[in-house]
């Protein structure tokens, strides 16, 4: 009788961590930095994404939080890119310090 209760009790432990597996992916979002723009000009993502910006043109830029729950700016770059995992909710103003007019907004829900 009790290997039969194990097994009961470890059914549901099983499937509910099945089920969670899906929400512990880690999501990923790509942002090109080109010149003078970002792209996209704003996105929603959710609470504990990834975000890549990616130098695609040939000027230098930078990645600068001008407001927002997380602050966070990226070193002036040619090339390469930037990461920052967002793990707090919120809208984020993101603005390149070199070029007045080149903004973008992130959400995360």
């Amino acid at each position: 009788m009790p290997k039969r209760r194990a097994a009961l009790v470890a059914v549901p432990a099983i499937a509910a961590l099945a089920c969670a597996m899906p929400a512990l992916a880690a999501s990923k979002k790509t942002v090109d930095l080109g010149d003078n723009y970002f792209a996209p000009e704003s996105a929603k993502v959710a609470k504990g994404t990834t975000v890549t910006w990616n130098w695609t043109g040939t000027a230098p830029h930078n990645v600068t939080v001008v407001s927002g729950p997380q602050r966070f700016r990226s070193s002036v770059q040619t090339s390469g890119t930037y990461s920052r995992r967002l793990t707090k909710v919120g809208t984020y103003d993101i603005v390149c310090t070199i070029h007045p007019g080149m903004e973008m907004k992130l959400k995360v829900r």
